[in-house]
């Protein structure tokens, strides 16, 4: 397809449009956060109350205590363990969900499976699903090297709908830009993902649940201090789209990638350019890991080549939770 197609058409692997995001209530449905399905009240969420009692979610099976509520009793572990075992629940309530997605110019790649773009919108737009039908409040920034798009937290439909809007306009390729932006061949003063997080400060609420799904090439050293500050009245959530290529070189051959300024021919079979990529990726690695370490924030690796949905499968936690 020609470069200048219009970015709201959907190219398999390289673009997703606003119709096929909407579809990823499918991949949503099967990864429906445990006792969904069962909420009753406005006061369901991904949120965990301290406060155990009969609540909305099934928590943990524990030895029976004087004063336990004898109707909790679990009778089959209690024949099985021959001692007396109680149910407990953990009450949920709605809390406002925030997801920052980077759709910058170096996601624009993919060696497997799909560009990186894609599955960062993929990402987001199935969390967003979850978190609706959880009963919280979905809210979103996307950007990319010069634009973002604020969202708000809200608990209704149409704010996902927004977000994965947002998340459709926003991608981009070597030859267009999102809607209503003037292409530039300057590059920003700052990080645009530290410009993000930032403004995620401004517009969080505390006791937020954040995800960052970026490929977090742009990293600096501010990033760690930004998510730090996030993370320290919130749960934070860091997603790494990594494409294999970016961390492996293929064992020889001349190949091609895309750049700002045209294609870049590198040669795999150059020991100097390997030692040089090498180097490059593992300081890269360890930057990556003491900022996440610095900043209290879990981290969880997304590789191209894997359906998005098969991901949150490996990242979801026993009742539905990441992180």
């Amino acid at each position: 397809m020609p470069a200048h197609a219009a970015i709201t058409s959907s190219v398999p692997g390289i673009r997703i449009d606003l119709p096929d995001l909407i579809r990823l209530q499918a991949d949503a449905r099967a990864l429906r956060l445990p006792g969904a399905s069962q909420v009753r009240t406005r006061q369901a969420g991904l949120q965990a109350s301290p406060r155990r009692g009969r609540g909305m979610a099934f928590a943990e099976v524990r030895l029976y205590q004087p004063g336990d509520d004898i109707r909790s009793i679990d009778w089959r572990v209690t024949a099985r363990r021959q001692a007396p075992h109680t149910k407990l629940y953990e009450e949920e309530r709605e809390r406002p969900v925030l997801l920052i997605c980077d759709l910058g110019p170096s996601l624009f790649f993919g060696s497997q499976g799909a560009y990186k773009q894609v599955r960062c919108a993929q990402l987001a737009g199935i969390i967003a699903w979850l978190g609706l039908w959880a009963g919280d409040q979905i809210g979103g920034l996307v950007f990319s090297e010069n634009d973002i798009a604020v969202l708000r937290p809200a608990r209704r439909k149409k704010s996902v709908l927004q977000l994965l809007d947002a998340l459709a306009r926003f991608q981009r390729d070597s030859g267009s830009t999102p809607e209503g932006q003037s292409r530039s061949s300057a590059r920003p003063l700052t990080s645009p993902l530290d410009n993000a997080l930032r403004e995620a400060r401004r517009v969080a609420h505390t006791g937020s649940r954040i995800f960052v799904i970026s490929d977090f090439l742009s990293l600096t050293g501010d990033t760690a201090t930004l998510l730090g500050a996030l993370s320290r009245n919130n749960t934070l959530s860091a997603l790494q789209v990594v494409d294999p290529l970016e961390e492996n070189l293929p064992d020889h051959g001349r190949f091609a990638v895309a750049g700002p300024d045209g294609p870049v021919w590198f040669n795999a079979s150059d020991r100097r350019f390997r030692r040089a990529f090498e180097e490059r990726v593992k300081s890269h690695q360890q930057a990556l890991a003491h900022c996440f370490r610095t900043s209290a924030v879990s981290h969880h690796r997304v590789v191209t080549g894997e359906e998005p949905a098969q991901s949150l499968r490996h990242i979801l936690g026993p009742r539905g939770r990441i992180g």
